[in-house]
Parts: C-alpha cells; sequence; structure tokens
C-alpha cells in the first residue's frame, strides 16, 4: 500500500514513488494555480516562481509540478536548486509573481519529498487557502486550451539579491564583524545551503571550514540539524580551533550551532540570540510557537518586551507576529524570522545575527550563553497508531484525561495540549504536521525533571497510566 501523503498547510510531503509521485506534484500543481486564479491572479500576466531543495528525487517532481501551473495558464519562472527563504523573498519583492511552488521535505529523511505553497507576499498559505487547494486537488480542475498554456523560464540572481537585502539592514555592521576573522566550521549536509552560507560567510569577512557543500542531495546524516546529528561538526570545530560551527537543514530555513568546544546548543538558542540582538536595536513584541524553550521567553522578558506563544508551523508564526506587531520572532527548531526582511525563517539571516551579536560582545557562543538560565528538553515520539487515537478529534479525549491528571499545571489548547507548571516544567504533545507521528516535547529545569515528565507522558498515551 503507498504510505499516505502528510497534509499541512503549506503543503504535501510524502515518500518518493509512495504515496507522492510525478501524477500528484503535476495535479497539486494545477490545483494551486487554480486557487491563484479564483484569488484574483491573473494567468495571462501573473507568473509563479518555483524552486527546489536539492533532492535528488527534486528535478522530476518540480518538472511534474510546473506543468501542472502551466497548464491552468500561468508562466513559470523557475528559481532552480534554492534556500526556500530566498524563493520566498524573491516572491515578496517581486510585484509579477502570484505566489511560488516549492519542493521541498525540509528537515525530513532523504526518502521523503513535498511541495510547499506560498502566497504573493511571499508567506506560506494560511490552513483556509490550504483548504482550498486540496479541495481543488481533489475535485474537477479547469485546465487552459493549447493556445492559453503557460511558458517556463529560468530565474537567476536570486541568491545574491537575497544575501544583499540581509547585509543593507541597519542591523548589521558587516565591517564590524569581518574584523573579528571569525573562522566557522559549517555543514550544510548536501543540501541548498551550499549555495549560500559559504558565500555570506565570506562577505563577512570569516574564514570557512566546509562540510558537505555539495548541493546534489545525498544527505550523509540524518538532515535535520539537532544535537545528536551533529557530532561530525562538533570534531572539526574541535580540530580546527573554530570559534564555532553552524548546521542548516536542506532547505536552509533553519539554522543550529555549535560553540567553541564542539557542544551542540539546541536549536531553540539560535532564536534566543537572534532575540538578544533584535531587542537591543528595537523593542516590540516576541513571539515563538508552543514547543520553544524557555530561552527565547527569557531574552524577552530581560528586555522588558511582550512575549507570545502560537501553534507550531511557520504560518501560525507568522499570523501571530503579524496579529501582535512583533519585531522578532520564530521557532524553536533553528528559525528566525525577522519582519523588517520578509515573514518568514531565515537561514542565513540567523547566522549573520549571531556573528553581529558576537562580534559586539567579543565573545564566543559558549562564553556568550554561559550566564543565561538553563533548560534541559527531551523529545519522544509516537507512531499516530500506538496513541490509538488517530483522528483530531478523538483526540481530544487525550487530552482532556492528561489535563485532569496535571490539575496544578495550565493547559493551552491552541496545538494539541501543552501543560505548564509553576515552576516553569512543560509539556507539548501534538500530531506533528511533516511526518506521521505524534510529538511529545517536555523542558524542565533538570534533565532527570525533563525525562521523567516525557516518560509520563508517553505512558499515559500507550495507556499505561
Amino acid at each position: 500500500m503507498p504510505a499516505p501523503l502528510i497534509i499541512s498547510a503549506s503543503g504535501i510531503r510524502g515518500i518518493v514513488g509512495s504515496g507522492l509521485s510525478p501524477d500528484v506534484a503535476s495535479r497539486y500543481g494545477s490545483a494551486f494555480a487554480s486557487y491563484l486564479a479564483g484569488a484574483g491572479a491573473r494567468p495571462r500576466e501573473d507568473r509563479v516562481l518555483v524552486g527546489r531543495d536539492s533532492r535528488t528525487s527534486g528535478s522530476h517532481l518540480l518538472d511534474a509540478a510546473a506543468a501542472g501551473i502551466r497548464s491552468v495558464g500561468f508562466h513559470v519562472s523557475d528559481l532552480g536548486i534554492v534556500p526556500t527563504p530566498t524563493a520566498l523573498l524573491s516572491v515578496a519583492d517581486d510585484p509579477t509573481a502570484a505566489g511560488a511552488l516549492l519542493v521541498t521535505a525540509s528537515h525530513n529523511p532523504v526518502e521523503w519529498n513535498g511541495l510547499k505553497l506560498a502566497g504573493a507576499t511571499g508567506r506560506f498559505l494560511t490552513r483556509e487557502s490550504g483548504e482550498e487547494v486540496q479541495r481543488l486537488y481533489s475535485g474537477e480542475l479547469a485546465y487552459a486550451g493549447w493556445d492559453a498554456l503557460g511558458g517556463r523560464s529560468e530565474l537567476a540572481g536570486a541568491v545574491d539579491h537575497h544575501l544583499d537585502r540581509i547585509l543593507a539592514l541597519p542591523l548589521f555592521d558587516p565591517s564590524c564583524i569581518a574584523a573579528r576573522r571569525f573562522r566557522v566550521a559549517l555543514d550544510c549536509v548536501r543540501g541548498a545551503g551550499g549555495l549560500i552560507m559559504p558565500t555570506l560567510l565570506e562577505r563577512l569577512g570569516c574564514r570557512v571550514i566546509g562540510l558537505h557543500l555539495e548541493a546534489d542531495g545525498r544527505f550523509p546524516r540524518n538532515p535535520e540539524p539537532t544535537a545528536g546529528n551533529l557530532e561530525e561538526l562538533g570534531s572539526a570545530v574541535r580540530e580546527t580551533d573554530a570559534d564555532l560551527g553552524l548546521a542548516v537543514d536542506p532547505d536552509v530555513d533553519r539554522l543550529a550551532i555549535v560553540d567553541e568546544t564542539g557542544r551542540p546548543l539546541g536549536e531553540d538558542w539560535t532564536l534566543a540570540l537572534a532575540v538578544e540582538l533584535v531587542l537591543s536595536r528595537k523593542k516590540g513584541p516576541v513571539v515563538t510557537n508552543l514547543s520553544t524553550s524557555g530561552c527565547v521567553r527569557d531574552a524577552a522578558v530581560r528586555a522588558g518586551q511582550p512575549f507570545y506563544l502560537a501553534p507550531v508551523g511557520e504560518a501560525n508564526v507568522a499570523a501571530r507576529m503579524e496579529e501582535v506587531g512583533a519585531v522578532v520572532g520564530g521557532e524553536g527548531n533553528g528559525g528566525v524570522i525577522l519582519p523588517a526582511l520578509h515573514a518568514t525563517r531565515d537561514a542565513p539571516l540567523a547566522a549573520a545575527i549571531l556573528l553581529q551579536l558576537l562580534a559586539e560582545r567579543e565573545t564566543r557562543p559558549g562564553a556568550l550563553i554561559a550566564e543565561w538560565p538553563r533548560y534541559h528538553i527531551a523529545k519522544r515520539h509516537l507512531p499516530r497508531s500506538d496513541a490509538g487515537m488517530p483522528q483530531r478529534a478523538a483526540m481530544q479525549q487525550w487530552y482532556e484525561r492528561m489535563e485532569a491528571a496535571a490539575r496544578d499545571a495550565s493547559a493551552d489548547r491552541q496545538d494539541g495540549l501543552r501543560l505548564e507548571w509553576p515552576d516553569g516544567r512543560w509539556l507539548h504533545v501534538r500530531p506533528s504536521g511533516t511526518e506521521p507521528i505524534l510529538r511529545i516535547i517536555t523542558e524542565a529545569r533538570s534533565e532527570n525533571e525533563a525525562l521523567r515528565l516525557v516518560e509520563w507522558a508517553e505512558r499515559f498515551l500507550r495507556g499505561d497510566v
């Protein structure tokens, strides 16, 4: 049996050859183009930008999706292999672009791929818009005739445009960064990051020790930039006496940091340090998702600024940021959003922010966070079927039971269930939007307490409590 597609607001993901095929990509491209036309875009005048990460399955899926878009009458401008934030910025800065379709599965393993959808603002589709695309995909589509089909052309220069926009922000003093001559170990996991990250670092005067910079999609390890996957980068930092290590995921919207001793800091610190620098320049609210470490809240509180939590997912965080007028935000997976640039997670931007902060403080990452309160996060996941309640509505029964069993905790039901205790411990349980699993994330001041909490939640969901 083919594996089911994972459907979210911003698009779909699936295992290539088992659920995700060129047929699916073509029809999804047509559905997206039909949605854009229904929303007011002009098939004969506006264009749709397309691009992909470096996965080996990307080329044929992009060709199929582009054909689907053209079949509705839109011209397709092909960015080629490109970071996701680069493509989204290109859409936002192009008045002729009606939206973008990106072929990427972000951090998922190599056998996965997917299609992500964005509107003319360069932001991923909302839940309501994503549901409309899915409705069109499942129904009858209206195709253009032979004399109204869209064309296709290549569009160069997106990476240079992205870098120029980042370095022109008043947030940065490139000469200050360059004066430090940082030695940076960089792991791009053979994703699209190899096309932008080395150039960014070199423009900032850094000396780069590169690992897996080839953008060929043959990932040498699990591509998610979590601590357990960064041993090689940590070794490179120690062996070369680098000031720090940086790792990005295949589509370059997440940044992870390894300190000067080769220790991975955890992706939440990427956002916490970004908040630290941005709020030193401009005051305003901070938004992150429900699964993010307390270190981000600490950065906002230390600056005396409001702090808000949103459901997991870039589109959800970006929407809450717009609602409250946030000056910085993002997700604890290493994704930083700066509205002054654009409303999407951006790893090159995050790297520049980190280097600016380190240059100004004349320090390195481990020393910088040494005085901050420390937290410990524990994570587990269960196949959705193991939890016994794979349907969203039925899961509410589990949430109600867990909430009743933790009477001294406050509950947040925006996205699954998040419980937070008066001493700062928290637990978040939610169905993943990118994989067929149920995620359990906990945080506490001690590793043992975080593990105890995650084990309690796992036993509860398996029916052992």
